[in-house]
């Protein structure tokens, strides 16, 4: 009798616990909604002018949507490989609802089941790649599948400093267009005493002048997505680097090494100090000449080709995208949406200063009428991307060592590209 009489005093102990559990946990949720707001966790790595910016995004946002809060997380640089954090809290299963991430990487993260998949959210609500620059929405995407909202942009052309140009005789209007006319440039605009330059018209491979940015030029191309293969040994890209490899032999790759080594960066920047003619970098550029060397008289043209024509560059850029396993994605998605919107764009863009991935955005905001500026903003329609691969950091570095063997003399072109496609297609194939 007593132990029946326990045994009933136990049951009904659970009875009353999951009673009571129930409720709690009801109790929450209804707190939770009772406020009529669902938080979304943003994590990016936006700080000063940018950080102001995306503040003003979520504050646009939350204004649309006063059922959303948007919780901003602050998180060290999330690009190219600088990911662990957001990995492990992947990993652990406590992701966050958004993060702010470099599109180069989706690739390799949407491969291994890291990221949500956009598609169908996007077709729903009408997002479609119409929008924005054919290179962003690629880039955002892996076979065939939408993985992020592109976000910014940027692209690559060559500034010349036109002093320079008058001074040798070069027309500062009409800019080299083919690798013969820059040849020539960057001869007449070199001064060589021995083996020490007091000024160098040209380095192809100094600043933004990667082997992407040449073998695109030349017309070879890194990828094809859809055999998923790995083309650095494409007959266009040994050529690009055959010709950079040449260069380096003419002006002796060591002194021009000696002169890199020995410049700075900032307001020291060769190109800044007049110690350098030419040089391919970004838009970016553009402010430092502001506020190091305001009076510099300069210009940009398009990274030259063998036929002065076709001519191209590269961007990169970021974008927005939901963490595998992230809590609240229907709300995520609406920040997401509002953020890669002309409307979110055009608060992000202005306040930023970076190009948009939506072209009139960046036509609104004025880019195409500032006389250095347009030039990048109008060749993005024909720019490329990074190939959008599982190994993509790996390909980044490898080309990079080819660069640097290939000019030093380890190896010729052809050798170390077909080296650097055989060790990226296994990597792939693992």
């Amino acid at each position: 009798m007593m132990k029946r009489i326990r045994l009933l005093g136990i049951v009904l102990i659970l009875i009353l616990s999951l009673v009571i559990t129930a409720c709690s946990s009801k109790s929450e949720t209804t707190s939770e909604k009772s406020g009529g707001k669902t938080t979304v966790t943003f994590w990016h790595p936006m700080t000063d002018i940018t950080g102001e910016a995306v503040d003003a995004v979520i504050k646009a946002f939350e204004e649309k949507n006063p059922d959303i809060k948007i919780n901003a997380v602050y998180t060290a640089n999330q690009g190219e490989g600088q990911n662990e954090k957001l990995l492990t809290a992947v990993s652990g299963g406590n992701p966050p609802d958004v993060a702010y991430f470099d599109r180069f990487e989706i690739g390799s993260w949407a491969a291994q089941g890291s990221l949500e998949d956009l598609t169908e959210l996007a077709e729903s609500s009408g997002v479609s790649k119409e929008l924005y620059y054919p290179f962003a929405w690629e880039e955002a995407s892996y076979e065939g599948k939408l993985y992020g909202i592109p976000t910014t942009t940027d692209s690559r052309l060559v500034y010349f400093n036109k002093d320079h140009f008058e001074e040798v005789g070069l027309d500062p209007n009409n800019p080299p267009k083919t690798i013969a006319q820059l040849e020539e440039a960057a001869e007449k605009l070199t001064i060589k005493e021995g083996n020490r330059f007091e000024r160098i018209g040209f380095i192809p491979w100094y600043g933004q002048g990667w082997l992407y940015s040449w073998g695109w030029a030349f017309g070879g191309d890194f990828y094809e997505p859809e055999t998923k293969k790995v083309t650095a040994n494409d007959p266009k890209v040994v050529e690009a680097l055959q010709w950079i490899t040449d260069f380096a032999k003419k002006y002796d790759v060591e002194d021009i090494a000696g002169f890199t080594d020995s410049q700075g960066t900032g307001a020291m920047d060769p190109f800044l100090t007049g110690q350098l003619s030419m040089k391919v970098s970004g838009p970016w550029e553009v402010s430092a000449i502001k506020k190091f060397k305001p009076d510099l008289n300069y210009g940009v043209f398009p990274i030259p080709t063998p036929t002065g024509e076709n001519h191209t560059t590269w961007s990169g850029g970021w974008s927005v995208v939901i963490p595998k396993g992230a809590k609240n994605k229907e709300a995520a998605w609406e920040f997401m949406k509002f953020f890669g919107s002309v409307e979110g764009q055009k608060i992000f863009s202005e306040i930023a200063r970076d190009f948009s991935v939506i072209d009139s955005v960046n036509e609104e905001l004025g880019y195409k009428d500032d006389p250095i500026l347009k030039e990048f903003v109008e060749i993005l329609p024909v720019s490329h991307h990074r190939p959008v691969m599982t190994q993509g950091s790996l390909y980044w570095n490898e080309l990079a060592s080819a660069v640097e063997n290939a000019t030093r003399g380890n190896g010729t072109p052809e050798e170390l590209l077909n080296k650097v496609t055989e060790k990226v297609t296994k990597e792939i194939a693992k």
